[in-house]
């Protein structure tokens, strides 16, 4: 599945990144692509979160 990330430079230098369709799901890294890897890490955590949320109300 494809989701659109946004990712900003911070005021610290890191990058910060985002996925709008998923309230709360952010990242960080260092670097662009320290930042791609580490919300990629954080879309597959959301996804556990809500599947579980999901269960809890059936």
């Amino acid at each position: 599945m494809t989701y659109k990330i946004i990712i900003e430079k911070d005021e610290s230098g890191y990058f910060v990144a985002e996925v709008p369709g998923m309230p709360g799901c952010l990242s960080q890294g260092k670097t662009i692509d320290e930042a791609k890897e580490n919300i990629k890490e954080a879309i597959s955590g959301w996804i556990e979160v809500m599947s579980d949320k999901a269960e809890s109300l059936t």
